[in-house]
């Protein structure tokens, strides 16, 4: 969802940087990307170098999912989205979010963003692990009744990769995060949706 609906990473950092500099955890956009696509229970403790109480995890991200939540007004999609999002939808190809986000953060993007009616499902990991396991594109595959060998996973990050291909799916990686060298092990790997064509995921089946 984050970098391939519409480009938050800045406001993810800016929003983590403030909160967590003001806990004195060191923060930079190095670690950033590292942590990028992670859920936050797996990425807190990574970035403070120690174990950390669940209670302390839940209250730093409610404050940072919040602010996060806070700045998306005015946000827009990436360039080609709204575009692909229609074509899928002419071709009847069921269509969904999966995201390691919080469900909040998934339902007020796809509102502000005005394409929720495009999608067929919003899915979110809940208690399941996050990526880079499979298990919420699996979720998403059971939701929509789409085998998981028929499914293209459209991600910007690498643990979303990842998941995608241990979910036996095939994978387009966009390079709003990340540079193309290290995208690799997606299928097809584009700089922005605009510039995939109707061919290159036609190769994909």
């Amino acid at each position: 969802m984050d970098g391939v609906l519409a480009d938050t990473s800045q406001l993810h950092f800016e929003t983590w940087e403030r909160v967590l500099i003001e806990q004195g955890i060191p923060f930079d956009r190095k670690k950033f990307h590292l942590i990028y696509g992670l859920k936050n229970r797996d990425l807190l403790p990574f970035l403070a170098a120690r174990p950390l109480e669940p209670q302390w995890i839940d209250w730093i991200s409610e404050q940072k999912e919040l602010a996060f939540r806070q700045s998306l007004p005015g946000l827009q999609p990436l360039p080609g989205v709204v575009d692909w999002l229609r074509r899928f939808k002419l071709w009847a190809c069921k269509q969904a979010v999966a995201s390691s986000a919080p469900p909040e953060n998934v339902e007020d993007l796809v509102d502000v963003l005005g394409i929720r009616n495009y999608f067929d499902a919003l899915v979110t990991p809940g208690d399941l692990p996050g990526k880079p396991d499979p298990a919420v594109f699996l979720k998403a595959s059971r939701q929509v009744e789409i085998p998981p060998s028929y499914c293209i996973v459209i991600e910007d990050s690498i643990p979303g990769i990842e998941a995608a291909l241990s979910a036996g799916m095939r994978c387009i990686a966009v390079t709003t995060t990340n540079p193309p060298e290290v995208l690799t092990q997606a299928d097809i790997v584009v700089e922005t949706m605009e510039q995939l064509t109707i061919e290159q995921v036609e190769s994909l089946f």
